[in-house]
This record gives C-alpha cells, sequence and structure tokens, in this order.
C-alpha cells in the first residue's frame, strides 16, 4: 500500500474473500484457488484504529457481526473519514448480505483514503457483482497500481483477474491483456489461462484459444473446464482425432460425464467409428434420458450419410420424445432418404401437426407424397411451406409434375415454365424433363422449348 502503512488484519482478510466471491467464467469455475488468512501487525502508529475499531476487528473475528457494526457505528459517527472503520463496516454488511450498505461503506473508504489497495478492489468487485461493470473497472484499474498490503502476488494476480472480467463485455481486448497481467502475478494458477481462453473462443480465434486451453491443463492435469473447452476447440477446427483424446482424458477425470460421452459420439462419428459412437451415445444417454442425445446423434450419422444408423437412433429419439415435433420431422426425413415413403409421410404429418410452423417440413411432406402418389397433399404441403418460405426451382418442378399427374394442363405448362425460368441451370435433367413434357402438353409452342435445349 503506498501510504506506507500495512493493513489491518481485516482488510487483508476480506479482500481475499471478496475477490473469490466474484463470479468465475464459465470455463473457470472448477478452479478455485486456496483462501489463505493473514494476520498483519502495524508497523506505524495508526490514527485511524481507535479502541472502537479495534474492538469491532475482534468481534468480527468471532462473527460477532452485530457487536462490530455497533462499534463502528459509534467509530463513524465519531470520525467520519475513518477509512479503516468504513472499511471493515462494508466487511459487515458483506458478510451480512447487504450489498447496497457494503457498496456505500466501500466508497466511503476510498474517499477517505484513495491508495488503500484492498478497498478499491473490494468496491470494484461489488459493483460488478451489480452489473456496474464501468464503475468497477475503474476501481479495478485503479487497485491495480497501487500495493497489496499482504500476499502481493497473489492479491494483485486476484485484481487483474477481477479486471478481465468486468472489461469483457465492454472491451475485449483489454479483458485479455489483464488475464495476460494476472498470469504474470501467479503463474502457477490455471484460472487467467481458462478466462483468456474462452474469451478468444468466442471471438473466434480457435489457435490462441486452443493455446491457452492447454496451459490450463498443463498447470492442472484434472481441469475439466480446460480439457472440456480444448475438447470443443478441436472439434470447431475439425481435428477430430485430437478432439478424441481430449475428450477421453476428460471422461478418465470424469467418467459420469453423459454431456462428454455424447460429444464423443459426434466425433467419432465423423471419424467413421459409427459402432464406437453407438456405445458412447448408449453411456451418454443413461445419465441424459437418451431421447435429446439419440436426435443429435442421429443428426451426425446424417451429416455423413449413415441413413441407417441415423434411423436407429430417430426411432429411440421419437420412443421417448413423443410429442417433439423435431424428432419425427428427422425420423421422417431419414425414412425419406431410405425410400420408406408411407411411413415417412406419417411421421411428417406428425411433425407439422405438432410444430404447424415447421416449415421445412413441409418441403419433404410434399416430395414423399408425391412418391405415395397423393397428389392432393403434395399440393396441400407446398401451399403450407409457400407461408413460411419462398418459391424456388424445385418447389415449382414438384408442383409441375404434380399437376401433371393429376392431367391439370395449363397448371402443369405454367409451373414447367416458372421452372424453367428460375432453375438456371442447377438442374439439367429436370429442365430436360420439363422442356420434353411442355412440347408434349403445349405442342403449339414446341419449336419455342425445343430451341432452349
Amino acid at each position: 500500500m503506498n501510504s506506507g502503512m500495512k493493513v489491518p488484519t481485516s482488510l487483508v482478510q476480506v479482500v481475499v474473500i471478496a475477490m473469490l466471491s466474484m463470479p468465475l467464467c464459465a470455463a473457470a469455475q472448477e478452479s478455485k484457488p486456496t483462501v489463505r488468512h493473514h494476520r498483519v501487525e502495524e508497523t506505524v502508529p495508526d490514527e485511524n484504529s481507535t479502541p472502537e475499531v479495534e474492538q469491532a476487528e475482534a468481534a468480527m473475528e468471532k462473527k460477532d457481526f452485530s457487536t462490530a457494526e455497533a462499534l463502528l457505528q459509534k467509530a463513524v459517527a465519531a470520525k467520519p473519514d475513518n477509512y479503516r472503520a468504513w472499511f471493515d463496516l462494508g466487511d459487515v454488511y458483506n458478510a451480512t448480505n447487504r450489498l447496497p450498505e457494503a457498496t456505500e461503506a466501500y466508497r466511503k473508504a476510498v474517499a477517505a483514503k484513495p491508495d488503500v489497495f484492498e478497498s478499491n478492489v473490494n468496491l470494484g468487485i461489488l459493483l460488478a457483482r451489480q452489473g456496474k461493470n464501468e464503475q468497477a473497472a475503474k476501481y479495478l484499474k485503479a487497485a491495480t497500481q497501487l500495493t497489496p498490503g499482504a500476499n502481493p502476488d497473489d492479491s494483485m494476480a486476484h485484481a487483474w483477474l477481477a479486471l478481465g472480467r468486468v472489461e469483457e463485455s465492454v472491451n475485449p481486448q483489454e479483458a485479455i491483456a489483464a488475464y495476460t497481467e494476472a498470469a504474470k502475478f501467479n503463474p502457477k494458477n490455471p484460472e487467467p489461462h481458462l478466462a483468456a481462453a474462452s474469451l478468444l473462443e468466442k471471438q473466434g480465434d480457435l489457435d490462441v484459444a486452443g493455446r491457452e486451453f492447454q496451459m490450463a491443463a498443463v498447470l492442472d492435469p484434472k481441469s475439466k473446464p480446460a480439457v472440456s473447452g480444448l475438447a470443443d476447440v478441436y472439434i470447431k477446427q475439425k481435428r477430430y482425432r485430437e478432439a478424441e483424446a481430449a475428450l477421453r482424458k476428460l471422461l478418465a477425470i470424469d467418467p459420469g460425464n453423459s454431456n462428454a460421452h455424447i460429444r464423443l459420439s459426434h466425433v467419432l462419428v465423423e471419424e467413421g467409428k459409427t459402432e464406437e459412437a453407438a456405445l458412447e451415445l448408449q453411456k451418454g444417454q443413461s445419465g441424459s434420458g437418451g431421447g435429446p442425445a439419440a436426435l443429435e446423434l442421429g443428426r451426425s450419422f446424417m451429416q455423413v450419410d449413415k441413413y441407417r444408423e441415423a434411423e436407429q437412433q430417430f426411432r429411440i429419439a421419437v420412443t421417448q420424445l413423443p410429442k417433439d415435433a423435431e424428432a419425427h420431422y428427422a425420423l421422417g426425413s431419414v425414412l425419406m432418404q431410405v425410400k420408406q415413403y408411407p411411413e415417412s409421410q406419417q411421421e411428417l404429418l406428425l411433425a407439422v401437426q405438432l410444430k404447424p410452423d415447421l416449415a421445412e417440413a413441409y418441403g419433404n411432406l410434399a416430395v414423399v407424397a408425391a412418391e405415395n402418389k397423393n397428389y392432393q397433399l403434395t399440393l396441400k404441403a407446398l401451399d403450407a411451406r409457400a407461408q413460411f418460405l419462398p418459391e424456388d426451382s424445385a418447389s415449382y418442378f414438384l408442383r409441375a409434375t404434380t399437376f401433371d399427374h393429376l392431367k391439370a394442363v395449363p397448371q402443369a405448362v405454367e409451373y414447367y415454365q416458372r421452372f424453367l425460368s428460375a432453375d438456371a441451370g442447377k438442374f439439367p435433367d429436370q429442365e430436360w424433363q420439363a422442356r420434353h413434357r411442355l412440347m408434349a402438353l403445349d405442342p403449339k409452342h414446341a419449336d419455342k422449348y425445343q430451341s432452349k435445349q
């Protein structure tokens, strides 16, 4: 502390406790530093150390906060600029969950003596807890330029870490710089690396985020947030082999982590290890209810064209989530891919009944209804789709062929023409078919259609 005076015992204790009470970033919540209490003796006379303050601090150590509060109120009434009494009073209010009163007491402590590290830190942290990040940053920045009364490295690391958290939402680069400073003061603490990694990942800087997660994992090999974060980065980078290794390490640390089993199943699908993926999914389902996990794994199988495996998972999903429109839509869609059109139609109809605004389902329903020769349903599904999505060349072609089957010649001609105008070469086989059907349905203009081949 710049005053040349060491901080009283209660100030040292409270600042450590207050800093640890600040919410951690999501990735860092499982890594908690050890709280150490230090007794620091005065080295020079302190005019703020009145008998009431000394007695109050003794009462606080015994958690007799009501007695301490009464004594401290007397002290500040007698000497309104007694920073030590105001700080201790802030401690009492904080300990008894009176946040506004604690904030005001710390403000008065800072006003009475601005160069006390602990007062600035505690005030900054309390303001941050109230969402007043701009004000919080002001006091935390001030603290980083002062000298702690005890445990200087740990205290400065906490101050920089707290500053980084309040800067994240308004100035991410300043936040990362603050986390870097925190790591300098406490190089063995994984928290600054975890906080920086999470922020960098949100910003899309995956290479640097991965290095920060890796550093955190080296410092604490059993840190679930570090290993999990590293796996997420690898997955986003499509580095599936490394992601698999990270997730297996996470499961070695936390074998009952259902989410990790499910994430690993997705990675294994990407690696083509479908049997292992199914096994991991089963392990994940045992702790997560199964339905949502099966739905997600089925989607992963769909992405790599593993339709039978996807169908198996979607059937699990609809069994366990019978009123989930997305589950029925997924099953209906994969059944369409494997040409099981009657059952596909049933599932897709269920999906739109459960969720009438599920726009994508209407397109698939129109296709399978046409395959089932249910042409009226095809047109109804296309009309429903058009309420949510613009018509495109695919919907025009499906309308045209449907009207063609229904022998509604004028409408078939109209939609074949619309298809040719909209398609612009995307579906050449269908364009060929459309032109030849137009020549048959509209022979008076056959030359016009033929000339556009």
